[in-house]
């Protein structure tokens, strides 16, 4: 599969070498506004062709996936224009910044018989099946609730701040919770509950939600830009419990049995070694583009529809709005 990237930030960079790595998959071309900094990582990565301009690489030929890897406020444009210009497409996390914006781009993607798939790559990771199939299982006992943490010292980054640029842990780190509740407990939700305290810009330096479901289970998550936090998931039973060390990319699990009155047996599940945990995502696409799908079932539209309602009615009762929901953006690379 021949691979484009559009962007050439940090995230883009990670992606790049990813894929380097990848026998059947090739990182064909690389699309900057500034055509030095694309020259320079399409040597660094061994692409073949390096574009000044956005366009250019979307109109060439032989690219058979586009992976998306700018700003979020710029995800919709860009993917839209992908499309139109033919091309299969794997967008960064969040894939829009609300969910009127995903539905515009799931409906041209299956109106062309595109791919389009959201990079949310924990989910597309073995260790999310094994996870989920554990919690299903029963060795638990029924699952009552989820709990989870996301935090990352980047309050000094312009992109996370900026309101501008969609800033804020909503979009960059709650998602993440928000996605592995939905993975665990599903989407049928009675009530959402969110509370954040803004930074200096007015995006949410910190927040906490809690989802009640129809089912009566529930879901709470825990996300800052000022500190380190474990990132830790807890998924808990009638008749034990899963620890996640890291939801965002786990390298083991460990499922603990409830005895009488004390935590009895355990056992631990590590996954196996990984080239950055980007590569899933990518095979993924490279299935189901040459299935003729226009979704990985991995993280379907169903879910990344559901997982951004989610985050339009927390960001509502925040009070947030970004300016650029009713105004277009200029590209910038700040990733």
């Amino acid at each position: 599969m021949k691979a484009a990237i559009l962007g050439t930030g940090t995230i883009a960079q990670k992606m790049a070498g990813t894929m380097g790595r990848l026998a059947d998959v090739e990182c064909c071309a690389v699309a900057s506004r500034d055509i030095g900094r694309a020259k320079d990582f399409a040597d660094r990565f061994g692409c073949k062709k390096a574009y000044g301009r956005y366009e250019d690489m979307l109109d060439a030929g032989g690219i058979d996936l586009v992976y998306i890897a700018l700003p979020h406020p710029l995800h919709h444009e860009w993917t839209i224009k992908a499309l139109r210009a033919g091309k299969n497409v794997l967008c960064e996390k969040p894939m829009a910044v609300n969910q009127r914006q995903a539905r515009e781009m799931f409906a041209l993607a299956e109106e062309r018989n595109l791919l389009l798939a959201e990079a949310m790559w924990p989910r597309y990771m073995p260790s999310a099946k094994t996870i989920k199939e554990i919690a299903d299982s029963g060795e638990i006992g029924e699952v009552t609730n989820v709990y989870s943490n996301v935090g990352d010292r980047n309050d000094a980054v312009d992109r996370v701040v900026n309101p501008a640029l969609g800033g804020g842990c909503l979009l960059d780190l709650t998602v993440y919770s928000l996605s592995f509740s939905s993975m665990i407990l599903g989407t049928d939700i009675k009530k959402i509950t969110a509370n954040m305290i803004p930074t200096g810009t007015g995006v949410d330096g910190q927040n906490m939600v809690m989802i009640e479901y129809t089912d009566g289970k529930m879901a709470g998550m825990f996300a800052t830009i000022y500190s380190m936090t474990d990132r830790s998931g807890l998924i808990s039973g009638r008749d034990g419990f899963i620890e996640v060390p890291n939801i965002i990319n786990p390298d083991r699990i460990v499922i603990h049995k409830a005895g009488h009155s004390t935590y009895g047996e355990s056992r631990e599940i590590v996954f196996p070694a990984q080239i950055t945990g980007y590569e899933y995502e990518v095979l993924a696409c490279k299935r189901a583009i040459e299935a003729g799908l226009t979704e990985c079932e991995e993280m379907p539209r169903s879910e990344t529809l559901a997982i951004l309602g989610q985050a339009d009615e927390i960001r509502k009762q925040f009070g947030i709005v970004y300016p650029f929901e009713d105004a277009p953006m200029v590209a910038r690379e700040v990733f």
